[in-house]
């Protein structure tokens, strides 16, 4: 190709192009399995409203009861009322059809409703399930699997389980005890021309074996192509501003326009196979009615049948004819839920890679530690964090072969300031990502007061430090949400108190509404360094014992970067902070600069003595201070 794209369009068997699955998420490769095992498992959320359901089919009973006695009221009405001119056998039985009719009537508003709004809750149980276990799930998942497809998968496929269950199963089960109450009413009305549509039934339930399979995976297949297409887009606006700088407008259309093909092509494919089978149950279900008709109508002429019982014996062989296509026809939606809930349960089923241990232990605050490493009047917090990453080896599952962190063991005691520094890819990130637990080492340990954090809960480990990264997070909120993300039960007065002591007070006050204006996405209204102290304030709100900076000056006019300097300083005090850094200025004051390469400690030392070393260290600082 003479331009650039994301995706990887392979030609498609037909000549038209359609992402092929490298384009996809690694979730959607397996072969769907031949059974409804996945939707069933996910019924058991309908446990807790067992009894609305009870109560459902009840009246689904109910009604389908009442239409199935409507056809002896036809009997009836035709055998004692019109055959014998009888006036008040016709008018009693009459009365008694437009009471079952109110009875019809208020069963199917009662079963309608209750299936409606078991749906609702159902599906939206499994979305807030769904949502709970992702974000359980590490940040090694995502690095793998796009947004799009997750996002999909929490939306598109919970639809098609929710139309299942709220409509679809209702409907397909009054129509399957229509089925089999039709086929009963008919052997008591007439054994032989029961006899011989039973002969039928095997010709009208085989479109629906032979095609029903194809038809569920080709649903199976649209998901993941409207998935596919799904996480593009996400892609797309998300980075719309690169897309619109580079104008690469035209080669995105046309890349979506293939997504979109592809789509149109499987949609195509499973309505002309689903289209088939529906038509050839109609065609063979009302064939066999007519034949049906000719039997009876001479053995009424022999006076074999009653006028009345061929009567009832149409009317329920038409419920059964018409049963058989509904039920052919639900049949495909319920493919179509089975394809949805295994990509669903693939989520569910997703393990942590960081699993919670079974007895978790509690990482106690440390009441004023110091070791000799702390060169720092600053008071102590009382609960300041002593780290120590004991003999670390990590390798990223993306890079087997190579160690991101390698026997790397370092103390770090409370309040101290310590930075990492280094070339590209040495592993600072790293030592943040154990910290974090986004990672488990696969030996050595990652101490936190004197805890191994794997035997502590991650949501512990985790309060007990804050982060400040390079790119801050910005929601989509107002500036007050923003900041207190870090400590949702601060007050209006803590969340000012930490944008003043950020230095973001006197920009916020600036914005058309101040603390309550809206950011928009990705904090889109604020410029870098104003993202970069709003993520500071948060920060000081939450007053966790830990702080990791992550670049956070790397980005910065030197305004703002003096401005953001300012509110770290003030942000560090009597904290144990860690500060990796590419900029050595910005570190040169810190107790303890700590250098890597390749997953190693190479050495480690105050600014002064590092540059003495003559090592990469003084190797990087003579680039950076040439001049």
């Amino acid at each position: 190709m003479s331009s650039f794209s994301r995706s990887s369009p392979a030609a498609d068997p037909r000549g038209a192009d359609q992402p092929t699955a490298a384009a996809a998420t690694p979730t959607s490769a397996p072969v769907p399995s031949r059974s409804l095992k996945k939707l069933f498992s996910l019924l058991g959320f309908l446990l807790p409203y067992k009894w609305r359901l009870v109560w459902a089919l009840v009246a689904l009973g109910v009604a389908a009861s009442t239409v199935l006695l409507i056809g002896q009221g036809l009997k009836h009405v035709i055998d004692e009322g019109f055959s014998a001119q009888n006036a008040a056998t016709l008018d009693s039985t009459l009365f008694a059809l437009c009471g079952m009719l109110l009875v019809l009537g208020a069963s199917t508003y009662l079963r309608y409703y209750l299936m409606t709004w078991i749906g609702q809750r159902f599906v939206a149980d499994v979305r807030r399930a769904v949502f709970d276990h992702l974000l359980l799930l590490s940040p090694g998942f995502y690095e793998r699997t796009r947004t799009g497809e997750v996002i999909s998968r929490l939306t598109n496929d919970t639809a098609a389980i929710e139309n299942v269950v709220g409509g679809v199963f209702s409907f397909a089960l009054r129509n399957l005890v229509l089925l089999i109450g039709g086929l009963v009413m008919m052997f008591v009305t007439s054994v032989k021309l029961s006899v011989l549509v039973v002969c039928v039934i095997p010709l009208v339930m085989a479109p629906i074996v032979l095609l029903g399979r194809r038809v569920r995976k080709l649903s199976r297949e649209a998901t993941d192509r409207v998935a596919d297409a799904s996480a593009y887009v996400d892609e797309t606006l998300h980075e719309v501003r690169t897309v619109q700088a580079y104008v690469h407008e035209a080669v995105d259309r046309a890349s979506f326009a293939r997504y979109a093909e592809a789509i149109f092509h499987v949609g195509e494919r499973k309505a002309r196979i689903q289209g088939a089978l529906i038509a050839a149950v109609i065609v063979l279900a009302f064939g066999a009615i007519g034949g049906i008709l000719w039997v009876g109508g001479r053995d009424v002429i022999q006076g074999l049948l009653s006028p009345g019982a061929l009567s009832a014996f149409v009317f329920y062989a038409i419920i059964v004819a018409n049963a058989s296509a509904a039920v052919s026809e639900m049949y495909g939606e319920l493919m179509r839920a089975a394809g949805s809930s295994e990509r669903l349960s693939e989520l569910l089923e997703t393990k942590p890679e960081v699993a919670e241990p079974v007895r978790p232990v509690r990482i106690a605050d440390v009441a004023d530690v110091k070791t000799a490493a702390v060169q720092t009047s600053t008071k102590v917090r009382p609960n300041s964090g002593h780290i120590l990453l004991d003999d670390v080896t990590f390798h990223y599952p993306s890079r087997p072969d190579t160690p991101a962190l390698a026997h790397f063991t370092c103390e770090i005691a409370p309040g101290e300031v310590v930075a990492l520094v280094g070339p590209s890819g040495a592993g600072k990130t790293t030592v943040f990502q154990m910290l974090l637990r986004f990672y488990d080492p696969q030996s050595g340990s990652v101490n936190l007061n004197g805890v191994d954090i794997r035997q502590a809960a991650i949501e512990d480990v985790r309060r007990h430090i804050a982060l400040v990264s390079q790119d801050p997070v910005i929601f989509a909120a107002s500036v007050a949400d923003n900041v207190r993300y870090g400590n949702l039960d601060a007050s209006d007065a803590e969340v000012r108190a930490a944008c003043d002591a950020a230095y973001a007070t006197e920009f916020i006050e600036t914005l058309p509404n101040g603390f309550d204006t809206y950011l928009g996405e990705r904090g889109v209204r604020l410029s870098g360094g104003q993202r970069q102290r709003v993520a500071i304030a948060r920060a000081f709100l939450a007053d966790r014992s830990v702080l990791l900076l992550d670049e956070a000056t790397s980005a910065l006019d030197a305004e703002s970067e003096r401005m953001v300097q300012l509110a770290m300083d003030k942000l560090m005090q009597g904290r144990t902070t860690l500060i990796i850094a590419h900029r050595l200025a910005t570190v040169k004051s810190a107790d303890r600069l700590i250098v890597m390469d390749q997953g190693r400690i190479v050495s480690s030392g105050t600014h002064n003595e590092l540059v003495v070393e003559a090592g990469l260290y003084a190797r990087l600082a003579s680039l950076q201070f040439a001049t």
